[in-house]
């Protein structure tokens, strides 16, 4: 059983605002099949499959969960070229270092935009905080790991910067919840138009198209890598 499958066909049908009567109707099925397959109750066949992607003029392979894209582009890791397959370290090569980093990048660009279109400044600062502590301390575990280096670069000691950076993260956090919830505190101001923070498969192909690609496959590389780990435990 497919569960992206069920979970992409909802998703299209509400981003579309189509009820599902109607789409139902549309696709020549009974609301309750319909409902049996976004429910992931039962599979469909191979010419439903075909139908449903060109009702939602999306990808077979996006419906599938095999690209995170609508349109079925599918930018992943494994579609560069890697070594000549004698590394045994398997150490990532150039190309796939500087994949994940525009894909990292990108992200993080869109999410600057998405919460500068929401307006508040609480938002957009407390989003950069998070950030930048996060980099800050990623930077600072790498550091420490060799001995020699100087701790001068650095004004707050080693004992307490991690756990004080966390800390400050997760205020952050606090306060990006708060202010995208519309809840004002502290004297800080919140999100008034909760229409800015709207966003579907389409809008963020529209409105943010030289990232929307990076999100979309951060998106599914992350949960890819969620769902593998909690296989284990």
């Amino acid at each position: 059983m497919n569960s992206d499958f069920a979970r992409i066909i909802t998703l299209q049908r509400k981003e579309k605002h189509i009820s599902q009567k109607k789409a139902a109707s549309d696709l020549g099925i009974s609301q309750a099949l319909l409902s049996h397959y976004e429910k992931g109750i039962r599979e469909c066949g191979l010419s439903f499959l075909i139908k449903i992607a060109d009702y939602y003029n999306v990808s077979c392979d996006y419906l599938l969960g095999r690209t995170p894209e609508p349109g079925g582009k599918n930018i992943t890791i494994e579609d560069i070229p890697d070594d000549d397959g004698n590394n045994k370290l398997e150490m990532p090569s150039p190309k796939i270092i500087n994949f994940n980093r525009r894909i990292v990048n990108n992200s993080i660009s869109l999410l600057f935009s998405f919460a500068q279109k929401a307006n508040s400044i609480t938002l957009i600062k407390e989003v950069s905080t998070y950030l930048m502590l996060t980099v800050y301390k990623l930077f600072r575990i790498v550091y420490n790991a060799n001995p020699h280096n100087d701790q001068k670069l650095f004004r707050i000691p080693k004992v307490i910067a991690n756990d004080s950076a966390d800390a400050i993260i997760a205020m952050s956090e606090a306060n990006i919840k708060s202010a995208s919830s519309g809840i004002s505190l502290d004297g800080n101001d919140s999100v008034q138009d909760f229409d800015t923070l709207y966003v579907t498969t389409a809008t963020l192909q529209k409105d943010y198209a030289q990232y929307s690609s990076s999100l979309l496959n951060l998106i599914k590389r992350s949960e890819d890598k969620i769902a593998r780990t909690r296989e284990k435990y």
